[in-house]
């Protein structure tokens, strides 16, 4: 019994009881995930569908990375959220939507041209209310919270990839402890593994992930949804 042991181990690698990646989502599978796995409500789906139109319609998250943070939002019960980069409005819809009835998400952009389509969801979904829209730079907007001393409980990054860095330092100070910073992009189309990248926003998000995993001032969890989301959570002060 013990020589069927001994056996046993070595055919059970540590390579077979840890499978090196994830399961690879096919159309079929990514099809049935959605259908099984996400409820998308209809202004959304729209807004989506009218974004997908757009030149640069690939920087609108995905539905399954939306119903990700839509859930994140209710598991932190934030009740105030800053959104860097909101597009045309999808992400910002969706977390203000999982919001409570007094909650309120504070939208970084700089277009206006953008955002007036996300606007216009906004308001037929009756969520006008909960979203502040501000229309300058980020860097800005953040300064003039972090001087007015403003709290958040959830902050979403996915602007400009060089000012990352920045973005995460300041969003660290606003946010209240267990606060949650979701990156996007953090895989950058597989770029960040590609050392023939060199340009400029591909190193300030290799630099961000490495800067991130060094911190020991949040837990941290890197998720392979969409183009690649790190969850940080801001420690309690020991």
């Amino acid at each position: 019994m013990l020589e069927c042991w001994l056996i046993l181990r070595q055919i059970i690698t540590k390579e077979t009881l840890m499978p090196k990646t994830f399961l690879p989502l096919d159309s079929s599978l990514y099809d049935y995930m959605l259908e099984h796995g996400v409820r998308e409500p209809v202004l959304a789906r729209g807004l989506r569908e009218e974004t997908a139109k757009l030149e640069f319609s690939a920087m609108q998250i995905s539905p399954d990375q939306a119903q990700v943070m839509a859930m994140l939002v209710k598991l932190a019960n934030a009740k105030r959220i800053i959104e860097i980069g909101s597009f045309t409005g999808y992400s910002a819809l969706i977390m203000a939507q999982a919001l409570p009835q007094d909650g309120q998400l504070v939208c970084c952009d700089i277009s206006k041209e953008w955002t007036d389509i996300g606007q216009s969801y906004w308001q037929q979904a009756g969520l006008a209310q909960k979203i502040d829209l501000r229309l300058a730079p980020a860097l800005d907007t953040l300064q003039a919270l972090k001087q007015q001393q403003q709290q958040f409980d959830l902050a979403f990054i996915d602007a400009d990839k060089e000012n990352y860095s920045a973005y995460y330092d300041i969003c660290f100070e606003l946010l209240k402890p267990g606060g949650l910073i979701l990156v996007d992009n953090v895989f950058w189309g597989g770029w960040v593994v590609d050392l023939a990248q060199q340009d400029a926003d591909t190193l300030a998000i290799r630099d961000l992930n490495q800067k991130i995993a060094q911190d020991p001032r949040v837990d941290i969890c890197m998720l392979p949804i969409g183009d690649g989301l790190t969850l940080a959570r801001k420690k309690h002060a020991s």
